[in-house]
């Protein structure tokens, strides 16, 4: 297959530099610092085109995490998803999860600088999308590198009268190199547990988290919180490498995902919590009001 073409974003201020491919789904494949990588490169690229594999920081759009059913309730009406048609995946209880722009080749690059990227999707515009997903919009990604610091910013634009649910996250598969997994140190700050049953759906029982900071260690995580702070910090740290994910703007809800066999955390924003777009409890975006949502990844 031939090689598709990346964007690398270089920081003005220091060497880091982030690489994003638009035409697969706008996915970040590097984040690194002088040469020093800090995303989990798992199966690489291609897996990601081929199978959906994930790596990097990949959009979970427009939903994030896994729904209960192939389908949910729409205004009385109701959508059914149809696994394997129109980007839908699903998890090993044949669940659908992570949306379907899943290396989707359909985002336009509107404006690119030395450091800065800005990408729109017309979702309202193609009916396959809406099929599973029929609120029509537009999606823009706003993303600057600067101060050691990548930022990404999410406009979602209704472009009928119909309000777009968002329940979208972004999913930033961070990794502290030359530092063993078990004495990477996890923080977070103070928030709802979500608990779940064995499919990993909440069953709506909360429970306090307080503020966190302990040694991985051999610890796994699949982990799905609620009430996150406005600016909220998360962060992975191990010998004199620090990473932040700061949780800026409009999103509440937070997953944690720390597999035991790979050495990659994810510190991931989310609209709203696992299976919003199923149970409710999710904002939108109204015809007039864009919803912006930011989060940041600063190396420290």
């Amino acid at each position: 297959m031939a090689e598709l073409p990346s964007v690398v974003l270089r920081d003005p201020s220091s060497p880091l530099t982030a690489t994003y491919v638009p035409s697969a789904g706008m996915i970040c494949t590097s984040l690194s610092d002088d040469g020093v990588e800090f995303l989990g490169q798992r199966r690489g690229l291609q897996a990601y085109l081929s199978d959906g594999k994930t790596l990097g920081i990949p959009i979970l759009y427009p939903w994030a995490n896994r729904l209960s059913a192939n389908g949910y309730g729409l205004d009385g009406g109701a959508v059914t998803l149809t696994p394997g048609v129109g980007g839908v995946r699903t998890d090993p209880n044949g669940l659908p999860i992570h949306g379907v722009l899943a290396a989707y080749p359909g985002w336009q690059v509107t404006e690119q600088s030395k450091n800065r990227l800005i990408a729109d999707l017309d979702y309202g515009s193609r009916p396959a999308l809406l099929a599973s997903f029929p609120f029509p919009h537009v999606v823009t990604l706003d993303i600057t590198l600067a101060d050691r610091a990548l930022t990404v910013q999410t406009t979602v634009t209704a472009t009928t009268s119909a309000a777009v649910p968002l329940c979208y996250g972004f999913h930033p598969y961070l990794t502290v190199p030359g530092v063993p997994r078990s004495e990477w140190t996890l923080e977070t700050p103070p928030l709802e547990h979500l608990l779940v049953d064995n499919r990993g759906l909440p069953t709506g029982e909360r429970v306090d988290w307080p503020a966190y900071s302990e040694k991985l260690g051999d610890k796994t995580f699949d982990d799905g919180f609620d009430g996150v702070p406005a600016g909220g910090v998360f962060a992975l740290a191990g010998g004199d490498r620090r990473i932040e994910v700061l949780f800026t703007q409009g999103f509440p809800a937070a997953q944690i995902f720390a597999p035991g066999n790979d050495d990659v955390v994810g510190l991931e924003p989310m609209a709203a919590p696992t299976n919003a777009l199923g149970t409710g409890g999710y904002d939108t975006a109204t015809p007039g009001r864009p919803a912006v949502s930011v989060f940041t990844i600063r190396l420290r």
